[in-house]
Parts: structure tokens; C-alpha cells; sequence
């Protein structure tokens, strides 16, 4: 069965879609081909998520930016900012999409759907949605101790009347034990099989620690291990900096230092030779996750080795920041996406360590999990999902049990096994 024309033609007959399923399915690469199939249709797609991060994966912006919701959190927040109201800018940009794209929905809390529905209410957008993630995955953010309220929590959900369709074929491992462990982890299912069987992962680590890619849940933690790391190797340290080229001059300095984070961007990237680095994008010889070691390094090219023997020869890539705008295209207003900023550097980072946030999206073959450094609903499922290959797979021993850390929000459970994504499409 061809997903990807399932899901073009049914958005094509103007049918909003919810392509789901768990971590490894394919759900961004399908995600990706339709976006290139409606733009190669001159359709005018906006590719939005609810982080930064999420947003830069797809190419696109956050709906806080694209709907113009300025720091609201709900409609009530909205209405006391003075932003309920739409702009006449905001409203031409959204009524001019054909089709509005948002990638980790279960990012998206109820009352921001709540003003989205606001927003394309407001500009009598005719396009259609097309909505992308798993809830089994991370969470809205919640400030404080406040409850976690999902996008289908809101009455839109419901009126956006959503064709969902599920992946099921995971292609990241062929480990068919594995994917029975990552399924019953999705939905925190932690029997005594399931127990024993992630007692299995915990092993002696190695002596040499460069050959495997530690997941840690905090930033600080995963940055001193690379410092230090780093500093086990005799070699020169090499420090590329980020070029960035601004081409609107209104384009602020915070904003592409965000960007930068979001998009995995090193501001200055420090590299030896010898150093272990994994790749932060796909490409034809390389991809997201992929592992290797840095054999040269010149002005203008770092050169990686990858575990099959292939070198590859790394420039600086560009990653952009993009905005629509209204410009005047042959005589006539036309909405154009253009670029504000862009940020050349290599596409590498140290593979030492990296966070379970960071590694979305990556497919990581020699990985250790620190297992006491997982905080948030589902995010044990999301990082024991990066495994590519379970044998080279070791979690650090837990100081809780196995069913406290595979712990998943209830209401996220029910919807997806409460027979609304049950009863309708599962390919």
C-alpha cells in the first residue's frame, strides 16, 4: 500500500488528515513528500509546530509566529494582550495557504488549538489541514504543576472532522523483540517479561565510552560529557564558527541565536580529528542520527568516516529562517516565502552525548540511556526509540523501577486506544 498517495489523494479531495503512529514509522518523511508534492503544484504550504525545534525539522515556523499569537497561551491571554483580533497581514497570509501542516501535535495543548481554530476562523481560511505526531510521544509543555491538557481536548479537534491515518511498520530496527518492547513501553505496559526483558540492556559499559552516543535528559549533563570527552583526544581542537548571512536587515540577533538552538546549529563547533560525530540531517550519502569519525579537517571541509569504511566530504550547509510575505510578483500581489536569515555550518555534532529532546527524529546505532535523567510522560518510549540496533543498546541502571519511568498520561492512552484511532485507518 502507497501511504504517501493515500494520504495526498485524501488531502486532495479537501479531507483533513492526522497521520500518526510511533517513533520510527516514517511519519516526518511522508510528512516531507507531501509538502514537496503540494509545492511542486505551486500550492502554497505552511509548515508549522508548536517548539522551534519541531518547527526547523519540517522546514518551517511556530504557530505563535505564523498566526501572530505574541506570547498567549490561551484566548483569554489573547483577548488581555490585545491580539484577539486578527491583522489584516496575518489574515492574507493564512487565507492564502492551500494547505497548513503542524508536525508534534501532541505538543499542541487544548487552548492553543483553541486559537488556531480562532485564527483560521478569523481569516476564512479554505485550505486544508494536515496534522502530524504521535500522543504516546512528549507533551504540551505545562508551566508549573499545572495539568496537561492535549490539542484533542479542545471542541476544534473534533470540528476539524480528521481522517487518521496510522503507521504501523517501524523502520528504524528489525528487531521484532525490540519493537514488542517499544510498543508495550509506548503504552507503559511494564509486565515481568517486559521487565526482565530491559534488565537485559543493562550492561558493564565499556572502557572506551567515545564509541557509544549517551541520551541525556538534561542539556547541561549532555554538554560537560562532550567537553570532556573532547578532551581525552591528543589532537588539535579546531573550532568552526557558524557563518550568518541576514537577508533583511530587520532580521534581530535573539532571533537567529533561537533559531540556532532550535535547529541543532553549533554557534561554534569544536572538533578533532579522531572525534566520534553523528550527523544532524538527512542527505544522499548520510542521515539524522548516522554515525562517524573525523579523519581531516581544512579551512573549508571537515571529512567524516563513516562504520562502512565511506568517507564524506563536509561543507558548511545553510539552514533557513522563513516568512511569508506579500510582494509584487510579475504586476500582481502574490504571498511569498522568503528567507530572513541564513546559517552556514557543518551538519555534525559531538556524538558523545546529545539530550532525549535533541535526538528527535535521529536513528542512533551505539546508544547508552541515562535512564535517571528521565523526567516527562513517554520520554523513556522516545528515547529507547532512537535504538537502531538494540544489541548495542545499555541503559544505565534506574533508581526507580522499569514502570515508574515508562510512565505515559492516561488521557493520551484512552484517545489512542479509545477507539478513535482504532476505528479508522491503520496502514
Amino acid at each position: 500500500m502507497n501511504y504517501l498517495n493515500i494520504a495526498i489523494n485524501k488531502l486532495k479531495q479537501k479531507q483533513n488528515i492526522f497521520l500518526t503512529g510511533g517513533a520510527g514509522v516514517g511519519k516526518t518523511t511522508i510528512t516531507r513528500e507531501i509538502i514537496k508534492s503540494f509545492e511542486e503544484d505551486a500550492k502554497k504550504v505552511a509548515k508549522l509546530a508548536s517548539t522551534g525545534m519541531a518547527a526547523t525539522l519540517i522546514g518551517g515556523q511556530t504557530l505563535h509566529s505564523f498566526l501572530d499569537l505574541g506570547i498567549a497561551s490561551s484566548l483569554q491571554d489573547l483577548e488581555l494582550n490585545g491580539k484577539l483580533e486578527i491583522s489584516k497581514k496575518a489574515k492574507k497570509i493564512i487565507h492564502s495557504m492551500d494547505l497548513l501542516v503542524i508536525d508534534e501535535i501532541s505538543m499542541v495543548s487544548d487552548t492553543l488549538l483553541d486559537m488556531i481554530e480562532l485564527r483560521l476562523m478569523q481569516a476564512d481560511f479554505k485550505g486544508i489541514l494536515l496534522f502530524v505526531g504521535d500522543f504516546l510521544q512528549l507533551p504540551p509543555v505545562v508551566r508549573g504543576y499545572g495539568e496537561v491538557k492535549y490539542a484533542f481536548e479542545s471542541p476544534a479537534w473534533e470540528a476539524f472532522d480528521f481522517e487518521t491515518l496510522e503507521l504501523t511498520h517501524i523502520y528504524r530496527t528489525d528487531d521484532k523483540e525490540f519493537i514488542e518492547l517499544l510498543n508495550s513501553v509506548r503504552f507503559g505496559h511494564i509486565d515481568e517479561q517486559i521487565h526482565n526483558h530491559l534488565n537485559r540492556y543493562i550492561k558493564p559499559l565499556p572502557n572506551d565510552l567515545s564509541e557509544f552516543t549517551f541520551l541525556f535528559g538534561k542539556n547541561e549533563t549532555a554538554a560537560k560529557h562532550n567537553k570532556s570527552q573532547l578532551a581525552f583526544i591528543d589532537e588539535e581542537l579546531f573550532v568552526k564558527e557558524a557563518q550568518i548571512i541576514k537577508h533583511v536587515k530587520s532580521a534581530k540577533d535573539a532571533e537567529v541565536e533561537r533559531f540556532m538552538n532550535d535547529a541543532r546549529i553549533e554557534k561554534e563547533l569544536e572538533v578533532k580529528i579522531g572525534a566520534p560525530v553523528l550527523f544532524t540531517r538527512n542527505s544522499w550519502n548520510y542521515f539524522n542520527g548516522e554515525r562517524g569519525i573525523v579523519v581531516n579537517i581544512d579551512n573549508n571541509f571537515v571529512y567524516v568516516q563513516k562504520s562502512d569504511e565511506k568517507v564524506v566530504k563536509l561543507e558548511a550547509v545553510a539552514q533557513s529562517k522563513g516568512m511569508w510575505k506579500e510582494k509584487i510578483v510579475e504586476g500582481k500581489k502574490e504571498m511569498v516565502e522568503e528567507n530572513l536569515f541564513s546559517v552556514y555550518q557543518f551538519p555534525i555534532k559531538l556524538a558523545f552525548a546529545i539530550t532525549i529532546h535533541k535526538s528527535q527524529g535521529m536513528s542512533i546505532e551505539d546508544l547508552i540511556i541515562e535512564t535517571n535523567e528521565i523526567f516527562a510522560p513517554s520520554q523513556f518510549y522516545v528515547a529507547l526509540s532512537r535504538s537502531s540496533n538494540p544489541k548495542r543498546l545499555n541503559l544505565i541502571a534506574p533508581k526507580k523501577q522499569w514502570y515508574e519511568l515508562a510512565f505515559v498520561n492516561h488521557k493520551a492512552t484512552q484517545f489512542v486506544i479509545g477507539g478513535k484511532l482504532v476505528e479508522k485507518n491503520k496502514i
